[in-house]
Formats: structure tokens, C-alpha cells, sequence
């Protein structure tokens, strides 16, 4: 017994403790309480059964409500189209045999462990038919499948550590750009112009090109007219590609009403719409009057600059003949609109704050972002102009720059707002063009590249970062690794994944592509599962354009809401418009003024087309698979392998039922 101890022995303990204190010069009695009553105790715990069992209604009601909208969501969606167009895809009929597969060997496995199978015993006659047949996979697989899938795994990790290692040297080098506080400056020794005497101004042709853009164009117009740049010195062209006669005729006359406000813009419009958007510059671009203009902004239907744009972005290329273009930073409007706006937030900023600023800096090079930003056209036409071969006209064009010798300038501190896509409908069809595109891009390229006489490292860096690691890769290891071999391994634990490929490492790079939006970080773990989910779209996208599949050369218009129609300017503009509408229409439509004026105005109300959200089916089949190997990892106490999969699989069930984006009630 401890010195220090002092130990008191009470006849009576009923009231007192019998305690032990470590101070010598310290007697301490406390007393302790009565134990509670039987009848207490019962009413606690009936009190804590209470609750406990008060849960079970509220989950009831709200797994039955969600149920229901299920329900209604698989009822109301187009099952029939959705059908042909998935039989249709090859990736679709790989993923539905696949879960097959899983479920049946999830009974089998679920059978054997229930059956307490012992796999250490030798096979003898007293064994079942079954049980037998099982071993007998068992040795099969883990001597004929569990290595080809180990050596690809293998192969997919590698991928994975150079593309993280790229994401990784790509941060620092963000960091140091932020550390030491580089950007690009203006050279002011150079007098070619003076920015402060309007006669010395540059001839600068601004093109808005536009295609049914009926929720944005009236904003976007007027944005680009109220540009600060002398008058004389500056043409806007309309370059209206709509389908809809009296859409035309709306952007015609709102053409028109700027024009009698001493703006100088024009309207042009194509019979034949051939090669897209590429095709509607080429157009423009072969005008007799653009011989007279040294720079052309391009701004998509839904941006609108602020009115320094030009004065901010055309006088970087004083003193410096060989710049080609400078690239302007992408502001959404709606950010924050829903989840799927937020996580393409997160994606958007990393792209334009880390990889086009590093590279911009360090390699004057990057991918042209096809709008918001400036081009010399003497870089445009020694280039060839825009072509039509692909769906990613922009791209095209920047590695032709490249190859011949013109630089790039990306400013990130001038920033043009435009809109996200607000639905998971428009998002994938926009990334599908934005990943089968550059793959079409690289077989037709490669040849040129090769032949070209930029440097070994241009070229290395063309072929290997550009397009390679950073367009190919990427999707190849995200959707093989993450949807096709982690669930597998789990039916073929031999070859099972490491914690630290499914964990630490997606964790820390999807840290580092958030970094540069901290408001985001809440949303860490949802833009990890989405970018998986994500990488079934992008994958299809990226094969589609490497063999030349019919759905590479798809180009779908990405749905505009208007929302950026909010902001005061764009406000302003649409009441002054919209004060001269009916006037200008009944003066410059002679004879059938009248009839044409009752069908705009039947225009500003349209009937509007029911929406629903619809039903992707290969999201769905990979959510029942991923849930499916989640279930068979509980029969071998898997746990973040568990976890990872059943977090993906409902991942993949949401965007399947199409819950992220837009709702339409």
C-alpha cells in the first residue's frame, strides 16, 4: 500500500464511500448517492425506448417520400427513348453485365459464408457439389484473374501518382505565383498607341456568336455596346446561327436599336449552318471589312464584360508582336445556385486559378477558353484559321497558334461573368463535347506536332501533359480504378486495393483542386464522389473522340437561364430596349408591320415546354453495382472499402435519378 495512503474501514457503508486520497496531509470523505429506485429505472428506460422507437416513423416517412418521388421521377421520364439510346451504347451493355455478374456472385458468396465454409480444408468426397465447385473458383480466380487485374490495377495506380504529381508540381506552382505576386504587366516604353488619345486606339472587332440563345441575347448584346472604346475604333458583330425565324427577327431589330444609338453593330445570320461555331466565325472572319482590324474579342451568347474589358486586355499587346491572345478569367453568376453549381465551381476555379495561370506564366501556353478573350487576327489567319473538324474549335486553333510560335497571356484579375449549367442534363452534355473533342483534336494534330519546329520540351509537353495526361488519362484511371476494378476486387479479394489508393490520395488531391475556392471546402467529400461519378461521362466522351464514334461529333447548345440578366447593367439595357420595341418594329416592318408585330408580341409569352428531370440509366446500373460490392466487402469486414463504396454508389444513384441541378416540380 502506497505511504501517502490513508484508508478508513466504516461498519455502516450504506451512506459512505470508502475512499483512497494521495495527499498525505488530506482526508477527504465523499458521500455517495443513493442508488435510483427499481421504478426509476424502469421509466428511464421506457422513457429512452420512447425515443428510440419515435425515430423509426420519422424514418419510415421519409424513406416512403422519397420512394414516392422516385416513383413518380421513373414514371414521368421518357423510358422509351432512354431506351433506344442506351441500347445503343456499347459502355451501357459492359456495365449491365457486369452487375449481372455481381449479384449473382453476391448470392453465392452470401451462401458460402452462411454455410460457414472453411476454405483451409482439403477438398474430400464428404464435401458438397457446390461447395466443391466453389473451392474450385476460389483456386481458379486467385491463380488465373486475381493477377491480370493486380498487373492493371497496378498500371492504374501508376497513372493515378503521375496525374497527382502533376496536380501536385501544378500547385506549387500557383503557390509561387501568389507568393511572389505575378501577374502580367502592360509595357508602357512602348509607344505604338497611347491609351489616353482615342485616335490612336486600335481597331478592335468584337463577335458575339449565338445560336437560340433566346434567354441571354438581349444581356449579351448590350454588354458588348456598352464596351469603353471609342466608337470609330470598334464593330460589333451578331453573329446569329438560331434556327427560330422569329428569335432572328428579335435579335435583328434588338441589333437595330443600338445602331440608332450610335453604336457601331451589325447583324449577320447563315442560311446553311455548317461546322458549328467554328463554321459561324469562319464566316464572319471572311468579311472584306476585317482586313481593317488588328484585334477580335470573342464573347459567347452569356457573357458580359465589363465595360473596361477591352482597355484592360488589348494594350498587353503593346511592345510585344509575338503574343497572339489573351485569355480573361470565367465569373459565374451562379455559383451558388444548387450543389451541381457549386462542385463545377470548384472544378472551374482550379482550372482557371492553378493550370491556365502556371502555364500561362511558365510556358506561355494553355487552352483558349473559346470566349472572353482577345486575338490578334494576324495569329488567327498565319494559324488557319478556325476549322471544322472538330467540336472544340478553341482548342484547335490555340495548338496550331502554338506550334507556330505565338505566345499567350492569361490574366486572372480580369474577370468576365457568364453562367453555369444548372441541370445534370446540360453539365454532361457539356462535358461530353469538352472531353470527346480534344481526343478528336490529338489524332489530328499529333502529325503536326511531331513535324513542327517547336522544341523537344514544346513538344513533350503538347503530347504528354497537354493532351495525354491531362485529357486522356485522367478519365481513363478515375472510371477504371474507382468503377470497374474496386468492385471487382471485392468479389476477387486476392487483388484487393491498398487503403491509401481509395483514401489518402483522392482526399488529397480533391484538398489541393479546392484550394483555390476555400469556401468550398464543406463540399470536399461531395466533389470527390461527383468527380468519380463523373468520370463514367468523360471516359464514353474521351473514347467517342479517340476511335471517331458517332457521338463525338454531337454539339449541343448549353442551356442558358438568364439568371445573369440580374445584374443593373443588363437591367438597364432591357428597359431601354424594350421601351422602342413596338415602335421600331411598326417603322421598319412597311407593309406587314402589324401582322409581324402581334407575332412578337405572342414571342415575349411563349408556351413553354413542360421540363422533367430525367432517368440516366448507366448512372443507375453503376449505383447497383457499387452498392452491390459494398455488400459483399461487409462479408470481409472491409471498412473504408465499404464505406467508399456505398458513399459512390449512392453517389452515382443520385445523379442516376437525376436529384443534383435543377429540380422541375
Amino acid at each position: 500500500m502506497a505511504p501517502s495512503s490513508v484508508v478508513v474501514t466504516i461498519d455502516k457503508t450504506s451512506n459512505i464511500s470508502l475512499v483512497e486520497v494521495d495527499d498525505s496531509e488530506t482526508s477527504v470523505f465523499l458521500e455517495k448517492q443513493k442508488p435510483a429506485s427499481r421504478k426509476q429505472f424502469s421509466w428511464l428506460l421506457l422513457l429512452k425506448a420512447q425515443r428510440f422507437l419515435s425515430f423509426f416513423p420519422w424514418l419510415t416517412m421519409g424513406f416512403s417520400k422519397i420512394f414516392v418521388s422516385v416513383k413518380k421521377r421513373i414514371a414521368l421520364s421518357d423510358s422509351v427513348k432512354d431506351e433506344v439510346k442506351y441500347k445503343e451504347r456499347i459502355m451501357y451493355r459492359f456495365i449491365r453485365a457486369f452487375l449481372a455478374i455481381s449479384v449473382v456472385a453476391l448470392i453465392v458468396e452470401v451462401f458460402a459464408y452462411f454455410q460457414n465454409w472453411d476454405l483451409n480444408f482439403i477438398p474430400n468426397e464428404a464435401m458438397g457439389l457446390m461447395h466443391l465447385s466453389y473451392m474450385g473458383w476460389i483456386s481458379f480466380r486467385a491463380e488465373y484473374i486475381a493477377p491480370s487485374i493486380t498487373m492493371l490495377s497496378q498500371f492504374c495506380v501508376l497513372l493515378f501518382l503521375i496525374q497527382s504529381l502533376d496536380r501536385f508540381i501544378l500547385g506549387i506552382g500557383f503557390f509561387w505565383i501568389k507568393f511572389k505576386k505575378i501577374k502580367p504587366m502592360i509595357d508602357i516604353d512602348d509607344q505604338s498607341y497611347d491609351i489616353e488619345d482615342p485616335a490612336t486606339f486600335p481597331m478592335v472587332l468584337v463577335q458575339i456568336p449565338m445560336c437560340n440563345e433566346r434567354e441571354v441575347y438581349q444581356q449579351s448584346i448590350a454588354a458588348a455596346c456598352q464596351l469603353d472604346w471609342p466608337k470609330d475604333r470598334i464593330l460589333i458583330q451578331v453573329l446569329d446561327d438560331s434556327s427560330d425565324e422569329l428569335l432572328q427577327i428579335l435579335i435583328r431589330n434588338e441589333v437595330n436599336s443600338w445602331q440608332e444609338k450610335g453604336v457601331n453593330i451589325i447583324y449577320r445570320h447563315r442560311f446553311v449552318r455548317t461546322g458549328y461555331k467554328a463554321g459561324n466565325l469562319h464566316s464572319a472572319m471572311s468579311c472584306d471589312y476585317v482586313k481593317n482590324y488588328e484585334f477580335v474579342a470573342i464573347l459567347d451568347a452569356d457573357f458580359q464584360p465589363n465595360p473596361d474589358f477591352l482597355k484592360l486586355t488589348v494594350p498587353h499587346f503593346k511592345g510585344k508582336p509575338d503574343l497572339g491572345l489573351v485569355q480573361a478569367r470565367w465569373s459565374f453568376v451562379n455559383k451558388d445556385e444548387n450543389l451541381l453549381t457549386r462542385l463545377q465551381n470548384i472544378n472551374l476555379c482550379f482550372h482557371f486559378e492553378v493550370e491556365q495561370q502556371v502555364n500561362g506564366h511558365f510556358l506561355n501556353f494553355f487552352g483558349f477558353n473559346g470566349t472572353a478573350g482577345v486575338w490578334r487576327i494576324k495569329a488567327l489567319e498565319e494559324s488557319g484559321g478556325w476549322l471544322e473538324r472538330t467540336t472544340v474549335e478553341d482548342m484547335d486553333i490555340a495548338v496550331r497558334a502554338h506550334l507556330n510560335g505565338w505566345k499567350f497571356i492569361y490574366l486572372n484579375d480580369v474577370r468576365v461573368l457568364c453562367e453555369l449549367p444548372e441541370s445534370y442534363e446540360a453539365y454532361k452534355k457539356q462535358q461530353h463535347r469538352w472531353h470527346s473533342g480534344p481526343m478528336q483534336l490529338f489524332r489530328l494534330c499529333l502529325p503536326a506536332i511531331l513535324s513542327s519546329k517547336i522544341s523537344k520540351w514544346k513538344k513533350a509537353n503538347l503530347i504528354f501533359l497537354f493532351f495525354l495526361l491531362r485529357k486522356m488519362i485522367l478519365p481513363f484511371y478515375s472510371f477504371t480504378l474507382f468503377c470497374v476494378i474496386l468492385p471487382l476486387t471485392m468479389f476477387i479479394p486476392e487483388a484487393e486495393l491498398p487503403i491509401w489508393v481509395i483514401c489518402y490520395v483522392p482526399v488529397t488531391m480533391s484538398i489541393l483542386n479546392i484550394l483555390p475556392s476555400p469556401k468550398s471546402f464543406p463540399f470536399l467529400m461531395p466533389y470527390l464522389l461527383f468527380e468519380n461519378t463523373m468520370s463514367v461521362t468523360k471516359f464514353n466522351a474521351m473514347i467517342s473522340g479517340l476511335f471517331q464514334l458517332g457521338s463525338a461529333y454531337e454539339w449541343v447548345v448549353t442551356k442558358k437561364t438568364g439568371r445573369s440578366s440580374e445584374s443593373d447593367l443588363l437591367a438597364f439595357a432591357e428597359r431601354e430596349s424594350k421601351s422602342f420595341s413596338e415602335e421600331k418594329i411598326q417603322r421598319r416592318l412597311s407593309e406587314s408591320g402589324l401582322e409581324m408585330l402581334g407575332k412578337l408580341k405572342e414571342q415575349e409569352t411563349p408556351v413553354i415546354e413542360k421540363k422533367k428531370n430525367k432517368i440516366y440509366r448507366r448512372e443507375l446500373a453503376l449505383a447497383f453495382l457499387l452498392l452491390t460490392a459494398a455488400a459483399r466487402s461487409l462479408l470481409s469486414a472491409h471498412g473504408i472499402h465499404f464505406y467508399f463504396l456505398l458513399f459512390q454508389g449512392l453517389s452515382f444513384l443520385v445523379v442516376g435519378l437525376d436529384l443534383i441541378g435543377e429540380q422541375v416540380n
